[in-house]
């Protein structure tokens, strides 16, 4: 899994590796199939929709002190 960032803590998890940081635009490879990860996506995953259980991006960087990128705003 992969996340884009602008900003990242100085240590990230064993879990999490930067890929690529250009232009201030961090590029993060998630290996989803350690075991802490699956601890955390279990501990934040919600209810999003009737039936459909799951993990906000936004609730999911604010837990790791990632920024992520808003593709919604319209610069």
């Amino acid at each position: 899994m992969k996340l884009y960032a602008t900003s990242i803590p100085q240590a990230l998890p064993i879990w999490a590796t930067v890929i690529s940081n250009k232009a201030g635009l961090i590029e993060l490879e998630i290996n989803d199939e350690d075991p802490v990860f699956h601890s955390i996506i279990e501990e934040l995953s919600t209810e999003i929709e009737p039936g459909i259980i799951g993990v906000k991006a936004s609730d999911l960087c604010q837990r790791l002190s990632i920024e992520m990128v808003d593709t919604n705003n319209e610069n």
